[in-house]
């Protein structure tokens, strides 16, 4: 099969099985920029835990964020973990939003998403999953996210091999689907949902709703 007929099956047959899943859960743009390095290494509670406080402090605001105390903000977002790391990761992405911006996601609107994306690779701690979490959940640029589920699903049907890196990943799904974001919001959602219920370091191949589609790639039933 055509690889961008089986990649449209496989977002159809995920959808039918989990229903659209609207993520990423955030009430603001910027919120969802704050959360893309909170969650790195954690799971989701314990973001909304830190971006709840950050909230409680007043500070899910671009300027004040940006000239957020250090020890406090490591004090509030300690919850998501690696609090240290992730309080100077996030003042840089702050600090570059409020400078770049002036804080107003409207204003990069002009801005090509190449350049956007080479900026916040630029940031120490920004990382290409999250300059492109940031890139398609709060700006809406048309860029796929990977992350660790995509890539397990991706290798163990043999779509790519397992030493392939994250930009090769990236372009099996941009260079085979239309460049549409809701597409890839959603897409990038069903890969989660795939990998948290059957997609699993010991999978459920034969529960997963790609079986009928891909098989099983363990060669058992």
């Amino acid at each position: 099969m055509e690889l961008s007929a089986l990649l449209t099956d496989i977002y159809r047959t995920l959808r039918e099985a989990f229903g659209y899943q609207d993520w990423w859960p955030a009430q603001t743009a910027f919120e969802v920029m704050v959360g893309a390095v909170l969650t790195q290494r954690t799971n989701w509670s314990n973001v909304e835990k830190a971006l709840s406080a950050l909230k409680a402090a007043g500070l899910m605001e671009p300027g004040a964020l940006a000239e957020a105390d250090l020890e406090r903000l490591q004090s509030l977002i300690r919850p998501a973990g690696y609090y240290r790391q992730k309080s100077r990761n996030l003042l840089r992405l702050v600090q570059w939003f409020v400078a770049r911006s002036g804080g107003d996601i409207a204003s990069l609107e002009r801005v090509p998403t190449d350049e956007l994306r080479a900026e916040l690779l630029s940031l120490r701690g920004i990382g290409p999953e999250t300059a492109d979490s940031i890139l398609l959940y709060a700006l809406g640029r048309p860029t796929f996210v990977v992350d660790a589920y995509t890539k397990r699903a991706v290798v163990r049907h043999s779509l790519l091999d397992a030493e392939c890196t994250y930009e090769e990943l990236k372009e099996l799904f941009e260079g085979h689907l239309p460049r549409d974001v809701e597409l890839y919001q959603d897409f990038h959602a069903q890969l989660v949902q795939l990998g948290k219920r059957y997609c699993r370091p010991r999978p459920l191949c034969s529960m997963c709703p790609l079986h009928p589609l891909l098989g099983d790639p363990t060669g058992e039933a």
